[in-house]
Protein backbone atom coordinates (compact mmCIF):
# COMPACT_ATOMS: atom_id res chain seq x y z
CA UNK A 1 0.00 0.00 0.00
CA UNK A 2 2.81 2.57 0.88
CA UNK A 3 4.63 1.58 -2.51
CA UNK A 4 1.51 2.68 -4.37
CA UNK A 5 1.43 6.26 -2.97
CA UNK A 6 4.87 6.89 -3.18
CA UNK A 7 4.49 6.19 -6.66
CA UNK A 8 1.56 7.91 -7.33
CA UNK A 9 3.34 11.04 -5.80
CA UNK A 10 5.34 10.67 -8.61
CA UNK A 11 2.65 10.56 -11.39
CA UNK A 12 0.11 13.36 -9.73
CA UNK A 13 2.40 15.56 -7.53
CA UNK A 14 5.13 15.52 -9.91
CA UNK A 15 4.27 14.45 -13.18
CA UNK A 16 5.46 17.36 -14.69
CA UNK A 17 8.77 17.86 -12.57
CA UNK A 18 9.72 14.50 -12.19
CA UNK A 19 7.82 11.66 -14.30
CA UNK A 20 7.80 13.98 -17.60
CA UNK A 21 11.37 14.98 -17.58
CA UNK A 22 12.59 11.11 -16.84
CA UNK A 23 10.34 10.04 -19.76
CA UNK A 24 11.80 12.99 -21.74
CA UNK A 25 15.92 11.81 -21.47
CA UNK A 26 14.82 7.94 -21.86
CA UNK A 27 13.04 8.64 -25.24
CA UNK A 28 15.16 11.71 -26.53
CA UNK A 29 18.52 9.62 -26.08
CA UNK A 30 17.13 6.41 -26.85
CA UNK A 31 17.82 4.81 -23.56
CA UNK A 32 16.04 1.86 -23.72
CA UNK A 33 15.04 -0.62 -26.42
CA UNK A 34 13.23 -3.10 -27.34
CA UNK A 35 15.12 -6.66 -25.43
CA UNK A 36 16.77 -4.36 -22.70
CA UNK A 37 18.21 -6.12 -19.83
CA UNK A 38 18.85 -3.46 -17.34
CA UNK A 39 20.86 -3.35 -14.01
CA UNK A 40 19.67 -0.06 -11.95
CA UNK A 41 22.16 0.45 -9.43
CA UNK A 42 20.32 1.34 -6.55
CA UNK A 43 23.45 2.68 -4.08
CA UNK A 44 21.34 3.80 -0.98
CA UNK A 45 20.46 7.40 -1.94
CA UNK A 46 17.70 9.37 -2.72
CA UNK A 47 18.65 9.52 -6.95
CA UNK A 48 19.24 5.88 -6.86
CA UNK A 49 15.80 5.33 -5.71
CA UNK A 50 13.47 7.30 -7.20
CA UNK A 51 15.38 6.06 -10.57
CA UNK A 52 14.31 2.61 -9.61
CA UNK A 53 10.49 3.15 -8.87
CA UNK A 54 10.27 5.38 -12.76
CA UNK A 55 12.11 2.53 -14.43
CA UNK A 56 9.75 -0.08 -12.45
CA UNK A 57 6.48 2.07 -13.84
CA UNK A 58 8.26 2.94 -17.28
CA UNK A 59 8.65 -1.29 -17.54
CA UNK A 60 4.66 -1.60 -16.94
CA UNK A 61 3.23 1.36 -19.28
CA UNK A 62 5.60 2.12 -21.92
CA UNK A 63 4.92 -0.78 -24.37
CA UNK A 64 8.29 -1.42 -24.73
CA UNK A 65 9.71 -5.01 -23.63
CA UNK A 66 12.84 -5.24 -21.23
CA UNK A 67 13.94 -6.95 -18.53
CA UNK A 68 15.32 -5.10 -14.72
CA UNK A 69 17.60 -6.13 -12.19
CA UNK A 70 17.85 -3.66 -9.33
CA UNK A 71 21.14 -4.47 -8.04
CA UNK A 72 23.15 -3.57 -5.04
CA UNK A 73 26.77 -3.09 -3.93
CA UNK A 74 27.40 -3.03 -0.54
CA UNK A 75 31.11 -1.51 -0.61
CA UNK A 76 31.63 -1.92 2.89
CA UNK A 77 28.32 -0.38 4.31
CA UNK A 78 28.13 -0.23 8.47
CA UNK A 79 25.14 -1.92 9.54
CA UNK A 80 22.90 0.69 10.14
CA UNK A 81 23.44 2.12 6.80
CA UNK A 82 22.67 -1.37 5.21
CA UNK A 83 19.38 -1.36 7.54
CA UNK A 84 18.16 2.25 5.84
CA UNK A 85 18.76 0.63 2.45
CA UNK A 86 16.63 -2.55 2.85
CA UNK A 87 14.31 -0.76 5.29
CA UNK A 88 13.85 1.54 1.92
CA UNK A 89 13.66 -1.07 -1.05
CA UNK A 90 11.07 -2.66 1.59
CA UNK A 91 8.96 0.28 1.72
CA UNK A 92 9.28 0.80 -2.37
CA UNK A 93 8.06 -2.17 -2.75
CA UNK A 94 11.99 -3.00 -4.66
CA UNK A 95 13.56 -6.33 -4.40
CA UNK A 96 17.15 -5.65 -4.29
CA UNK A 97 20.28 -7.98 -5.49
CA UNK A 98 22.89 -7.45 -3.15
CA UNK A 99 26.55 -8.18 -3.86
CA UNK A 100 29.18 -7.50 -1.30
CA UNK A 101 32.99 -5.71 -2.15
CA UNK A 102 35.44 -4.68 -0.46
CA UNK A 103 35.96 -1.23 -1.88
CA UNK A 104 35.67 1.12 0.94
CA UNK A 105 38.67 -0.81 2.88
CA UNK A 106 40.62 -0.10 -0.69
CA UNK A 107 40.07 3.31 -0.71
CA UNK A 108 41.19 3.93 3.57
CA UNK A 109 44.61 3.97 2.13
CA UNK A 110 44.64 6.62 -0.95
CA UNK A 111 45.27 9.97 0.65
CA UNK A 112 45.21 12.38 -2.37
CA UNK A 113 42.07 11.33 -4.73
CA UNK A 114 39.68 8.95 -2.35
CA UNK A 115 36.81 9.93 -4.32
CA UNK A 116 37.91 9.87 -7.74
CA UNK A 117 39.60 5.97 -6.60
CA UNK A 118 36.06 5.25 -4.87
CA UNK A 119 33.67 6.14 -8.08
CA UNK A 120 36.12 3.95 -10.37
CA UNK A 121 35.98 0.85 -8.31
CA UNK A 122 32.37 1.21 -7.61
CA UNK A 123 31.64 1.81 -11.62
CA UNK A 124 34.03 -1.34 -12.49
CA UNK A 125 32.34 -3.65 -9.75
CA UNK A 126 28.86 -2.22 -11.16
CA UNK A 127 29.41 -2.93 -14.99
CA UNK A 128 30.92 -6.73 -13.71
CA UNK A 129 27.61 -7.32 -11.69
CA UNK A 130 25.74 -6.43 -14.66
CA UNK A 131 27.65 -8.49 -17.14
CA UNK A 132 27.04 -11.84 -15.11
CA UNK A 133 23.50 -11.13 -14.37
CA UNK A 134 23.13 -11.31 -18.19
CA UNK A 135 22.49 -7.35 -18.43
CA UNK A 136 23.60 -5.07 -21.46
CA UNK A 137 23.36 -1.60 -19.71
CA UNK A 138 23.64 -0.23 -16.41
CA UNK A 139 21.16 2.55 -15.24
CA UNK A 140 22.33 5.00 -12.97
CA UNK A 141 20.65 7.82 -11.09
CA UNK A 142 22.79 11.17 -12.02
CA UNK A 143 20.57 14.04 -12.36
CA UNK A 144 20.52 17.57 -14.31
CA UNK A 145 22.19 19.40 -10.98
CA UNK A 146 25.34 16.98 -11.15
CA UNK A 147 25.41 17.66 -15.41
CA UNK A 148 25.86 21.21 -15.04
CA UNK A 149 27.90 21.00 -11.90
CA UNK A 150 30.66 17.98 -14.12
CA UNK A 151 30.54 21.11 -16.91
CA UNK A 152 31.34 23.73 -14.14
CA UNK A 153 34.52 21.27 -12.27
CA UNK A 154 35.84 20.47 -15.56
CA UNK A 155 36.47 23.80 -16.68
CA UNK A 156 37.83 25.63 -13.09
CA UNK A 157 39.69 22.20 -11.82
CA UNK A 158 40.37 20.71 -15.37
CA UNK A 159 40.98 22.98 -17.69
CA UNK A 160 38.53 21.31 -20.13
CA UNK A 161 35.27 21.47 -21.88
CA UNK A 162 33.29 18.16 -20.96
CA UNK A 163 29.82 17.47 -19.94
CA UNK A 164 28.35 14.21 -18.04
CA UNK A 165 26.91 12.11 -21.15
CA UNK A 166 23.30 10.97 -20.60
CA UNK A 167 24.73 7.46 -22.35
CA UNK A 168 27.92 5.94 -23.23
CA UNK A 169 29.50 2.29 -24.60
CA UNK A 170 32.10 1.52 -21.99
CA UNK A 171 35.57 1.29 -22.87
CA UNK A 172 36.25 -2.03 -20.99
CA UNK A 173 33.05 -4.11 -20.77
CA UNK A 174 32.55 -5.30 -24.30
CA UNK A 175 28.90 -4.96 -25.38
CA UNK A 176 28.01 -2.68 -21.83
CA UNK A 177 26.15 0.68 -21.86
CA UNK A 178 25.26 3.31 -19.45
CA UNK A 179 22.30 4.83 -19.14
CA UNK A 180 21.09 8.18 -17.38
CA UNK A 181 17.52 8.37 -17.36
CA UNK A 182 16.98 11.19 -14.41
CA UNK A 183 19.36 13.68 -16.96
CA UNK A 184 16.74 15.93 -16.95
CA UNK A 185 15.18 15.82 -13.76
CA UNK A 186 16.05 18.59 -11.32
CA UNK A 187 17.59 17.92 -7.44
CA UNK A 188 15.56 19.93 -5.74
CA UNK A 189 12.02 17.91 -7.33
CA UNK A 190 14.07 14.65 -5.87
CA UNK A 191 14.63 16.44 -2.80
CA UNK A 192 10.66 17.23 -2.11
CA UNK A 193 9.66 14.24 -2.96
CA UNK A 194 11.68 12.44 -0.43
CA UNK A 195 10.54 14.86 2.56
CA UNK A 196 7.03 15.05 0.67
CA UNK A 197 6.71 11.30 1.39
CA UNK A 198 9.18 10.95 4.67
CA UNK A 199 11.85 9.06 3.07
CA UNK A 200 14.93 9.09 4.86
CA UNK A 201 17.98 8.01 2.76
CA UNK A 202 21.88 7.38 3.38
CA UNK A 203 24.36 10.18 1.59
CA UNK A 204 28.41 9.43 1.76
CA UNK A 205 28.99 6.60 4.10
CA UNK A 206 32.30 5.94 3.13
CA UNK A 207 34.94 5.30 6.17
CA UNK A 208 37.11 7.74 4.48
CA UNK A 209 34.96 10.60 4.99
CA UNK A 210 33.02 9.24 8.64
CA UNK A 211 36.04 9.10 9.92
CA UNK A 212 37.15 13.04 9.98
CA UNK A 213 36.70 15.27 12.77
CA UNK A 214 35.46 17.97 10.59
CA UNK A 215 34.06 17.07 7.37
CA UNK A 216 33.72 20.48 6.06
CA UNK A 217 36.81 21.58 6.18
CA UNK A 218 37.11 18.62 3.78
CA UNK A 219 34.59 19.89 1.30
CA UNK A 220 34.46 18.33 -2.03
CA UNK A 221 35.01 20.17 -5.25
CA UNK A 222 31.37 19.05 -6.20
CA UNK A 223 30.39 20.39 -3.00
CA UNK A 224 32.72 23.80 -3.69
CA UNK A 225 30.62 24.21 -7.16
CA UNK A 226 27.05 23.30 -5.91
CA UNK A 227 27.35 26.45 -3.36
CA UNK A 228 28.80 28.79 -6.40
CA UNK A 229 25.95 28.19 -8.53
CA UNK A 230 24.07 28.91 -5.82
CA UNK A 231 24.99 31.99 -5.23
CA UNK A 232 25.28 32.62 -9.02
CA UNK A 233 21.48 32.17 -9.11
CA UNK A 234 20.73 34.60 -6.44
CA UNK A 235 21.60 37.05 -9.59
CA UNK A 236 20.50 34.69 -12.54
CA UNK A 237 17.74 32.55 -11.94
CA UNK A 238 18.30 31.34 -15.49
CA UNK A 239 22.17 30.30 -14.95
CA UNK A 240 21.57 26.55 -14.46
CA UNK A 241 19.74 26.20 -17.81
CA UNK A 242 22.63 28.31 -19.43
CA UNK A 243 25.64 26.46 -18.00
CA UNK A 244 23.09 22.87 -18.90
CA UNK A 245 22.59 24.85 -22.87
CA UNK A 246 26.29 25.45 -23.23
CA UNK A 247 27.77 22.23 -24.26
CA UNK A 248 24.63 21.81 -26.52
CA UNK A 249 25.75 25.75 -28.41
CA UNK A 250 29.58 24.77 -29.22
CA UNK A 251 30.82 26.27 -32.08
CA UNK A 252 34.15 24.89 -32.89
CA UNK A 253 35.03 27.84 -34.97
CA UNK A 254 35.25 29.91 -31.49
CA UNK A 255 37.56 27.12 -29.81
CA UNK A 256 41.46 27.52 -29.50
CA UNK A 257 41.93 23.85 -29.97
CA UNK A 258 39.72 20.48 -29.42
CA UNK A 259 40.62 17.08 -29.76
CA UNK A 260 38.38 14.00 -30.90
CA UNK A 261 39.49 10.50 -29.88
CA UNK A 262 43.05 10.85 -30.36
CA UNK A 263 42.97 13.16 -32.93
CA UNK A 264 43.66 16.74 -31.78
CA UNK A 265 42.55 20.36 -33.73
CA UNK A 266 43.26 23.63 -33.91
CA UNK A 267 42.32 26.53 -35.33
CA UNK A 268 45.77 27.40 -36.39
CA UNK A 269 45.71 24.12 -38.77
CA UNK A 270 43.46 26.08 -41.76
CA UNK A 271 43.54 29.53 -40.21
CA UNK A 272 44.99 30.89 -43.37
CA UNK A 273 42.69 29.22 -45.80
CA UNK A 274 39.15 30.80 -43.81
CA UNK A 275 40.42 34.28 -44.57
Amino acid sequence: MENDLVMDSIMKNYRKTIWNNFTKGVREFNMISPGDKIAVCVSGGKDSMILAKCIEKYQKISGVSFLVKYICMDPGYNSENLEIILNNANRLGLFLDIFNTKIFDSIEREKNNPCFLCSRLRRGALYKAAMERGCNKIALGHHFNDVIETILMGMIYGGQVQTMMPKLHSDNYENMQLIRPMYYVHEDEIIKWTEENELKFIRCSCKVTSNQNDYNQNISKRQEVKELIKTLKLKNPDIEHHIFRSVWNVDLKHLISYHLGDKKHCFMDNYDDLN
